[in-house]
């Protein structure tokens, strides 16, 4: 008999764990009361760099005369921004749905609650029924985190999900959290020309990326009149008709059109039965092993809700180690996620990205590092783009040579840094990226040059 494998939350992770489930023989049931897909990935994620790549696009244009042109110019149609986000998510969620439909998997619209170690109670817009499961994952993703006296409207004041766009362009928008979704958002509107503030708790954006990297942004938001307020902690709002004005800490004060709230986000685990099963948590986010096991051996969790890195990819990855793991695929060349190698990206202009050992992360560790770095202003290809800022740093060990990580700022960052995350991944030299025949002119060049 097949096994009965019972997925809630239809994201990334659980996506990735239905369809290969179903590929090792399961019998797959989906329950997601939102979107398939995942409500972070279609509502957050790809809505947020679709605006970034339209903005991007108007920035380029609008500077074109850099580039020897002349007489181009272009304006933002929110309308028709929106109407493209919504093109995006309908076929994102259509061929998601479809391939899980090619392979098997119950789709269920609703929710599920675990009402023992291996039942699951549903509810639908139309019945309620309880279904049996020899495996169930949980993967309800997040929600953001609001203060409460943030008194979030939609209007003026908004969290993330009000702003994939917004009902209309801020005149001035004040973000408050400097972490790596307050810092897109602040990129996202500047280069839609809106006025921007930027409350920042710490004393450099970022806080958790290294400080040259964050120094970098910093520069360029500053270049485009991004007004930055260091080390001021926001408590409290005041709402006027037109206005918004944000209190800090510090007895700052910064008033603007809207203000948007980007300071984190908050586990989906309060409906799910967790206690009732036996299921540990921590502060909502299921504890978890290597194998993304809970408390109870056969009930799995897995994205934001398994408290590890909140990336889609890592989301997807522990989707597929799971169903190996449950399908028992766990033994030979199987092997667990390491975290630490994961890489992971920041869609501003430059672009920022990094994977693996940290470079202030070594230094705190007491560790030997061989720190090289490269300049985009050296890089031919970089220089007919038109857009040298940035750089190319590697982290590789002394001895060894053995890469251990990298950080790379500037145009197409995202995928360049894939090339660094398989080196760290394999456990690749310095010598086999520098001995590599890349592309010229390519940016991708600036690697083997930080390499050697």
């Amino acid at each position: 008999m097949a096994k009965r494998f019972v997925i809630i939350g239809g994201g990334p992770a659980g996506n990735s764990a239905a369809t290969y489930a179903a590929r090792l023989g399961a019998e797959v049931t989906m329950i997601e009361k939102d979107i398939v897909g995942g409500a972070a990935h279609l509502w957050d994620c790809v809505p947020s760099k679709a605006m970034i790549a339209t903005g991007g696009a108007l920035t380029l244009i609008n500077h074109a005369s850099s580039m020897g042109l002349t007489d181009v110019s272009a304006s933002l149609d929110l309308d028709a921004l929106r109407d493209r986000i919504t093109a995006i998510r309908t076929r994102l969620e259509s061929s998601t749905t479809g391939l899980l439909e090619s392979q098997g998997v119950t789709l269920v619209q609703g929710t599920g609650r675990l009402v023992s170690a291996n039942r699951v109670a549903v509810e639908t817009d139309t019945e309620s029924f309880e279904i049996d499961a020899d495996v169930v994952l949980l993967s309800t993703g997040s929600r953001p985190r609001l203060p409460e006296w943030a008194q979030i409207d939609g209007d003026r004041v908004l969290s993330t999900r009000h702003a994939y766009p917004p009902k209309v362009l801020p005149e001035h928008l004040i973000v408050v959290g400097s972490g790596v979704t307050g810092v897109e958002f602040v990129h996202m509107f500047s280069s839609f020309g809106c006025e921007v503030s930027l409350v920042v708790s710490r004393q450099q954006v970022l806080p958790l990326k290294d400080p040259e990297v964050a120094a970098a942004l910093e520069e360029d938001f500053l270049r485009r009149g991004v007004r930055l307020l260091k080390g001021a902690r926001a408590i409290g709002l005041d709402r006027a008709e037109e206005a918004v004005t944000i209190r800090c800490d510090d007895g700052r004060q910064v008033t603007g059109t809207h203000a948007l709230f980007a300071i984190g986000s908050l586990p989906n685990y309060e409906s799910l039965g967790l206690e009732t099963a036996g299921v540990r948590h921590d502060g909502g986010y299921v504890v978890v092993n290597h194998n993304c096991q809970s408390s109870v051996a056969h009930i799995y969790a897995a994205g934001d809700l398994s408290g590890k890195l909140p990336l889609s990819s890592v989301a997807a990855m522990q989707g597929r180690k799971i169903a190996e793991h449950a399908m028992g695929l766990h033994v030979g060349p199987h092997r667990h996620i390491d975290y630490e190698k994961a890489a992971s990206a920041i869609f501003t202009v430059p672009e920022i990205a990094d994977v693996g050992l940290a470079e202030a992360d070594a230094f705190a560790e007491g560790r030997k590092i061989r720190v090289t770095k490269v300049p985009f202003s050296a890089n031919a290809k970089a220089l007919i783009d038109e857009d040298p800022r940035g750089f190319v740093k590697i982290i590789s060990d002394p001895a060894t040579g053995v890469v251990l990580g990298g950080s790379i700022v500037g145009r197409n960052a995202a995928e360049l840094i894939s090339v660094v995350a398989l080196a760290v991944t394999a456990g690749l030299k310095v010598q086999d990226l520098y001995e590599s025949l890349f592309v010229h002119p390519s940016l991708a060049e600036a690697i083997s040059d930080a390499a050697e």
